[in-house]
């Protein structure tokens, strides 16, 4: 139990620390994409955070990464609509629609490390995702990379701090 605690405080305060830093390119990860095409209030908030780093000069490019939903989009290319409607231009956002999982966005971003020529990510997703994400990357041995979240919380962060306990340590 002590070890979950500390474990789960430690994921809160790096989840919810945004160091300032910029990056070649901010990663934002997918989430639902609802049956009418309308997306899911946790993806707009990634996507208007990762909209901000943009536009503050925080990460020149967006990657966005998600997998084909349950509800039968393609969540990046969904992600990728909803930052042109908002002024990025297409050539800034570059479109990841096999990140089915975390690792799967992890190594997909990787592979096109030569291509887009990055040195440097910063990960947009809900603040308890960071800490294993961050893992993940360094896992692959890509060490430049910091995390920024949304300012939203849903009660099911609950279930979602337990469910990453369990994923960081089994990945």
């Amino acid at each position: 139990m002590v070890w979950f605690v500390g474990h789960t405080a430690y994921v809160i305060v790096d989840g919810l620390t945004d160091e300032g830093k910029t990056a070649d390119i901010a990663v934002i990860l997918g989430n639902k994409v609802n049956e009418d095409g309308t997306l899911s209030p946790r993806l707009e908030r990634r996507l208007e955070c990762g909209l901000q780093l943009y536009l503050k000069g925080r990460a020149k490019k967006l990657l966005v990464s998600g997998g084909l939903g349950k509800e039968g989009f393609l969540e990046g290319s969904k992600m990728k609509d909803f930052l042109v409607l908002q002024g990025v231009p297409d050539t800034a956002i570059i479109v990841d629609n096999h990140g089915d999982n975390t690792l799967a966005a992890v190594k997909n971003t990787l592979r096109l490390k030569d291509s887009l020529n990055f040195r440097s990510v910063l990960v947009v997703s809900q603040y308890f995702h960071l800490t294993r994400t961050k893992m993940l990357f360094r896992k692959q041995h890509f060490n430049a990379l910091s995390g920024v979240s949304p300012k939203y919380f849903e009660l099911r962060d609950a279930y979602a701090l337990l469910r990453e306990f369990v994923a960081y340590y089994t990945e």
